[in-house]
């Protein structure tokens, strides 16, 4: 029987670097903690290769008084923890 590859999460390391870009671009969203999730890639190859995590940072930024803005950010990264694609919503 073959053992399936399981990847790893992304470290610390990886999820920093990853949180700078977002916080560079994104001041408002400065501290707030993301939530990862891991994505599989179908039809790859091999299993755990290619294996890419969605990275979501939500927050508040400030909006016009009494309105306060959600902002939602998403970033792709793949598992070396580069980021492949970045996403924003308000």
């Amino acid at each position: 029987m073959r053992r399936r590859e399981i990847a790893m999460p992304l470290n610390l390391a990886q999820l920093n670097a990853i949180a700078k870009q977002v916080y560079q671009k994104f001041p408002e969203l400065k501290g707030v903690t993301p939530v990862v999730q891991g994505q599989s890639i179908p039809g790859a190859k091999s299993p755990g290769a290619d294996d890419r995590y969605v990275v979501t940072f939500k927050g508040t930024g400030k909006g016009a008084e009494p309105h306060n803005i959600i902002r939602v950010v998403r970033v792709t990264a793949d598992s070396r923890g580069r980021v492949i694609k970045i996403s924003t919503a308000r």
